[in-house]
Formats: structure tokens, C-alpha cells, sequence
């Protein structure tokens, strides 16, 4: 990569200040030092501690960002976890985790940054610098006629704002939010410089794409060969897993992308199922043995050192109950680590480069907008790369379907009611339109109508997720009319289709403990709290079932519990006050 393809790219020589287990322009020390002088700048507000969690079985760092007052009022998140293979980079790495969360919430409120306005209107006003239309229907892989997609496109304004296509080097319009819905924060990253925090963002898009291709799919890949790693932390790894006897095999993702992709799979017989779980999970870094390394540090970040009766949330990857249904991951050939590709180079905006280069030969561009927070100067970024998936994403995206939930959520009802007419004359018997109908009239306050749209919506869908999701709602719309009874069946079908939904389980608890069958409403909320332990609601739901049932001390253990989650759940503390005054 010579320094006139790097000046091109409008990126500054980012030489490699540290390469132990993570690839950076300065130390893990340097970067603690650096972000705590920062979010001191800012007082207590964002940043409240830093805790090492790990129960050091493994010997491999876990830590945790813990956020104050501020930064709980601009997230959606109270922590953030760290990884890596020493505990300065696992520090390092959890604080940086709060930078780019921080810098990604607080970059959405600042609506002066952005232009609202529909796709006619920014045609208008940003002419040949608009990205073109067939890109947004690539980022949803759709085969509209682009006049389809700008009719579609003109039922809502949209936030624009300029962002760098980083292969060409120059600035082009995209509606954000667009992508927003699409990804959510996937693709949010931070890094001690722009290029930095631009590599690890996008490859970190990277795999989140390969990884819900393979899950969809269910790809039979290579195997990686353990007997020919050489680099040293990666063997260090390894062995602390072995020296537990924890099972891991490394998997092959790359599918044929520029940058190498390493799934991890691993479990221990000896705690397995009662203190610890399966853990899948995966990584992408410039060389294969980083990518390596990345997905074991995010097995130790998620495992809890396979002792500790953690619970953690499935992300990008499926999570296995047993080692059944992993059984096609596990299958595959043995290839040497060396054999997957890299782009390893001793500057990381070279590295950068030639990523974005080679997903541009691949037909796919890699966008970026700074969202660094100007008071705490830290380099973060939203990186886009339309058309490359992940797997919390539906399979069924669309613009029609993305378009029709802004109007049934947000658009006035006049509006709401003609764009959803629009859509329904460009996506004839397409699912998603009674669906957002129904969320409409549940707007409006019309829940029978609300019922019968979602039903229909229901015998339309074509995926189990997605006709459970249709009974689910269908569900809810019944159980504000109080027709609680009616709405079990329903339920029933909805946790039949999808039994990983902890809102299918809280809601049928809700009809049970409506009706006095307080042991099926336990056993509800109980199967809630096995998919999300940290469900407070649930947990003060239980523990007035356990009331109800009699069951005083255990019902007082889980209404202490919601109440640690959450102090403002008022039923669970005057529950609390009954059951310590008799």
C-alpha cells in the first residue's frame, strides 16, 4: 500500500505502536491512561468504575465499565464488558466499549446535525454527492425498480447527513437513520484514531455478516487445526482452556471476505449444563491469529469462566443447549490457521485501505460518520456496509417493511393510512402490511381492530419467528380489552413457534395470575428469568406468585431481587412491606 493510495483514501500513517494480542497504535496502558483523563474531563457522570468480574479459573481478564448517572440517561445500557489477554487490554478494551456507546447515543440526540427531508428533497439538495437509490436497496438485497423505491422512500422524511465512503475518499449523503433501522449500533465503534476505531467497526461488520450467513444457512466450514498454531498468545489461550479441561474448537468464517473471520465453540463437561453453558461466538482482525484471539477472549468474556452460572445473551450467534444441535458447526475438514487470508500490515490505515479496496472489488462500500464526542475527544464511529446482514436482523428485511413500521410507529395517522395504502399497492399479500396496521390501530386506541389485523397478519407470515411475533400481538391487543382468558391459545401457539421470547412467557404468565393459576403463572415467569436473568419485572412477578401460593420467604427472595434490578417497581415493594409486616 504506498502513501499516495493512503492520501487518496483521506487517511493519516497509523503505525502499530502494539501488537501483543490486539493490534493498536499505542499500548493497552496508554489507552486506560488516556480514556480515564477523558471521562474525567466529564466528571463522575459517564464514567462511574472499572471491576475486573472474572472468577480467575481461566486466568484470561473480564472486565466491566460500569456508567454513571449521565451516560445511564443517554444509553440504553448500564455496563459494558472488556476482553483480551492481559488485564490492561481487557480494561482498555471496556472503556473504549463506553466511549463508543456513550459517542453513539449522544451523536443521535443532536437532531442539528441532520437534514430531514424525503428522497426527492435530498435529490434536490445534495445532487451527484446522494448516495444512489440502488444502494439502499442493496443494503436490504431488494429488486424494486428505483421508481418503487423513491416512492416508497418520499412517504417519510429521513435524517441525511454526510458520511465517507472510505475507499473513494470522499464525502456522499445517506439517510442515516435508514441504516440506523437496519443496524441498529451494529457497527459503532471507537479506537485511539480514526483509523483505528474505522478497522475495528468494520470488521467487526464483517463478522456479523459472515456469522448470520453461516447460522442461516447452517455452512458446513473448516475446522482449524490446533496442532499448527504458533503465535504465542494464542497458544497461551488455548492451553488455559485445555489446563480447565474446557473443549474448544476454532472454526473458519472468512467465506471468501478480505479479512479473516475465527469462530470459537467451546464448553466444559465437567460443569456442564448446571454451572456453565455452551459458548459460540467468533472474531475478525486484520491476521488470522488476531481473529483468533479475539474470538477466545469473547468466550472467557461471555462463559464466566464456565463456573459461575452465568447466563449470557446470545449476539451474532445461535446459543446451543447441547452439543446436538451444535453438531454442524462442529463438522468440517482440518485447515491450518495460516491458510485463511490477511491484510497485516505494520500501519494500520493501510490495513484500512486495502479492507475497503477489497469489499469495494467485492461490490460492497464501506461508510463511515465520526461520532466522537467533542467534549470527550475520544476517535469513534458508525461504520455502514450495505447489504452485509447480521443475525438479529429478519431474514424478511425490506424497504417496504422498514418503511411501514416508521409510519405505524411515528408518522402521523393521516399519513400513517395513506403510506401504508402505498405499500400495500407495491407489496400485494406482503405480511408485514396488516401487521403495521394493527400496530397503527393500537396507536389509535382501537384494539379490536388491532387483533383481527395482526391474525391476518398471523396465516400470512412464511417464518415460525415471524408468526409468533404476529400471535404475540395479536395477544396483546386482546389483553387490553381484559380478554386474558382468550389470549392463552394464542400464546400458547406464539411460544410454540418461538419458545426464546421472554415476552411470550411474561404475557401468558400475566393471563395465568389474571385467572388464579398462580403455579402456571410461576412456571411463566420462571421460563422469562431462564432467558433473561435480569429481568426485574419477572422476578417481581414471581414473587408474587410465591405470595400468592403462600410461599413467604421465597417470595420475599425474588421481590428483593426486582427491587436490586429496579427500585421503582411499586407492587413489588408494597408486596415486600405485607409479607415483612405479617
Amino acid at each position: 500500500m504506498t502513501h499516495d493510495t493512503i492520501k487518496a483514501a483521506g487517511l493519516s500513517h497509523r503505525p502499530k505502536g502494539y501488537t501483543v494480542d490486539q493490534d493498536k497504535i499505542i499500548s493497552p496502558v496508554e489507552t486506560i491512561a488516556r480514556a480515564k483523563a477523558a471521562f474525567a474531563r466529564l466528571g463522575q457522570g459517564v464514567l462511574a468504575e472499572t471491576r475486573r468480574i472474572d472468577t480467575g479459573r481461566l486466568g484470561i481478564p473480564v472486565f466491566l465499565s460500569i456508567c454513571g448517572e449521565e451516560a445511564r440517561s443517554v444509553m440504553p445500557t448500564r455496563k459494558q464488558m472488556g476482553k483480551g489477554a492481559s488485564p490492561e487490554q481487557a480494561e482498555a478494551s471496556a472503556l473504549m466499549e463506553l466511549a463508543e456507546r456513550f459517542s453513539f447515543f449522544s451523536f443521535w440526540r443532536d437532531e442539528a446535525r441532520f437534514l430531514a427531508a424525503t428522497w426527492t428533497e435530498a435529490e434536490a439538495e445534495y445532487g451527484d454527492t446522494l448516495i444512489p437509490i440502488s444502494v439502499i436497496l442493496q443494503s436490504v438485497g431488494e429488486t424494486l425498480s428505483e421508481a418503487d423505491a423513491r416512492r416508497i422512500l418520499d412517504l417519510v422524511p429521513w435524517r441525511f447527513i454526510k458520511v465517507r465512503d472510505v475507499a473513494a475518499g470522499k464525502d456522499v449523503a445517506v439517510p442515516l437513520d435508514w441504516f440506523k433501522i437496519l443496524n441498529e449500533f451494529n457497527g459503532s465503534s471507537a479506537g485511539n484514531c480514526f483509523e483505528e476505531s474505522v478497522l475495528q467497526g468494520a470488521c467487526e461488520l464483517v463478522e456479523r455478516h459472515v456469522c448470520a450467513v453461516i447460522d442461516r444457512e447452517r455452512r458446513v466450514v473448516p475446522t482449524i487445526d490446533p496442532a499448527g498454531i504458533a503465535d504465542p498468545v494464542l497458544v497461551k489461550l488455548l492451553a488455559a482452556f485445555d489446563s480447565q479441561g474446557v473443549k474448544v474448537w476454532l472454526k473458519d468464517f472468512t467465506l471468501g471476505q478480505p479479512v479473516p473471520t475465527v469462530a470459537a465453540i467451546a464448553y466444559d463437561p465437567a460443569t456442564f449444563p448446571h454451572a456453565s453453558e455452551i459458548v459460540f461466538t467468533a472474531g475478525t482482525a486484520a491476521s488470522p491469529a488476531k481473529a483468533a484471539i479475539r474470538a477466545l477472549t469473547e468466550v472467557a468474556q461471555l462463559a464466566g469462566d464456565f463456573e459461575s452460572l452465568s447466563n449470557y445473551e446470545a449476539s451474532g450467534l445461535p446459543k446451543f443447549t447441547s452439543l446436538d444441535e451444535a453438531a454442524w458447526v462442529l463438522d468440517g475438514p482440518l485447515v491450518p490457521l495460516d491458510s485463511l487470508p490477511t491484510i497485516e500490515r505494520a500501519d494500520i490505515a493501510e490495513e484500512l485501505a486495502e479492507l475497503a479496496q477489497a469489499l469495494g472489488r467485492l461490490g460492497h462500500k464501506l461508510l463511515t460518520v465520526d461520532t466522537t464526542h467533542p467534549e470527550l475527544g475520544l476517535s469513534a464511529n458508525y461504520n455502514i456496509i450495505p447489504g452485509f446482514l447480521f443475525r438479529e436482523r429478519t431474514p424478511a428485511a425490506s424497504l417496504g417493511l422498514f418503511t411501514g413500521r416508521l409510519l405505524a410507529e411515528e408518522a402521523d395517522p393521516a399519513t400513517a393510512d395513506a403510506g401504508l395504502a402505498a405499500l400495500a399497492e407495491i407489496y400485494p399479500s406482503a405480511p408485514f402490511v396488516p401487521f403495521f396496521e394493527g400496530v397503527l390501530s393500537l396507536r389509535l386506541g382501537d384494539a379490536e381492530a388491532a387483533a383481527a389485523q395482526f391474525a391476518c397478519a398471523e396465516n400470512l407470515q412464511q417464518s415460525a419467528e415471524d408468526k409468533g411475533l404476529a400471535a404475540f400481538y395479536q395477544a396483546h391487543a386482546l389483553s387490553q380489552l381484559g380478554r386474558f382468558e382468550d389470549i392463552v391459545p394464542i400464546l400458547d401457539r406464539a411460544i410454540g413457534l418461538c419458545p426464546e421470547v421472554k415476552e411470550y412467557f411474561n404475557l401468558r404468565g400475566v393471563a395465568h395470575f389474571k385467572a388464579a393459576r398462580y403455579e402456571a403463572a410461576a412456571a411463566d415467569f420462571a421460563a422469562a428469568l431462564e432467558l433473561d436473568s435480569g429481568s426485574a419485572m419477572d422476578l417481581a412477578n414471581l414473587g408474587l406468585c410465591q405470595a400468592r401460593l403462600g410461599n413467604g420467604p421465597l417470595a420475599e427472595h425474588y421481590l428483593e431481587a426486582a427491587l436490586k434490578l429496579d427500585p421503582s417497581i411499586t407492587f413489588a415493594r408494597d408486596e415486600l412491606a405485607t409479607l415483612q409486616r405479617q
